[in-house]
């Protein structure tokens, strides 16, 4: 009996004339890190931190490929991958956000995304989205995050958006105070 295919051929960067591909983040470290990453696999990166910036790329020199942060200190993500849409509809978008939820994802592929990766990411689940099969899904990643992690990210993200106030992170969480204090001393999760 022939063994049956979960996921179709993925595309291979070799197949792209054009190895062009922007990073949007304004996680300094994030973004440098994979920077790295993808030009170790074969991307030509140019990455920017603001909106500005990265439609100034797009406007000099449209890439082929991008990965675009949702929310940046200077506007909207969704901005970036329209105009990147507009200029070239063959662009393979992959949007990326630490604030992940179901209208955004809509709203990103409606714009022109082919796929929705909520942070943090790695470099080999960001390369297998965007040379994921169109005709596909791209394939779940191999290490997801636990339950208990994305809790945790999630926590801090909102402690981080909160200037560390610890009761006012409390409040928005509408969790007791000291509970809150006693996840906030842990170890992250695995």
């Amino acid at each position: 009996m022939k063994a049956q295919k979960d996921y179709p051929e993925q595309l291979k960067l070799s197949d792209f004339s054009d190895k062009s591909l922007l990073i949007l983040d304004d996680d300094d470290p994030l973004r440098g890190r994979l920077s790295r990453a993808m030009e170790k696999k074969g991307f030509l990166v140019k990455d920017a931190k603001t909106v500005a910036e990265a439609l100034q790329i797009v406007k000099n020199s449209t890439p082929a490929f991008a990965l675009i942060d949702l929310r940046l200190e200077d506007g909207n993500g969704l901005d970036v991958v329209k105009e990147l849409s507009k200029i070239k509809k063959d662009c393979r978008i992959v949007m990326l956000t630490g604030y992940g939820n179901l209208p955004t994802a809509v709203a990103a592929v409606k714009a022109g995304a082919i796929d929705y990766m909520a942070k943090p990411v790695d470099a080999d689940d960001v390369e297998a989205s965007l040379l994921a099969s169109p005709e596909s899904k791209a394939r779940p990643p191999e290490n997801p995050m636990s339950a208990d992690r994305v809790k945790w990210e999630h926590i801090h993200r909102v402690f981080e958006l909160c200037n560390r106030n610890v009761s006012e992170t409390a409040r928005r969480l509408k969790m007791h105070r000291r509970t809150l204090q006693r996840i906030l001393s842990k170890r992250s999760p695995r």
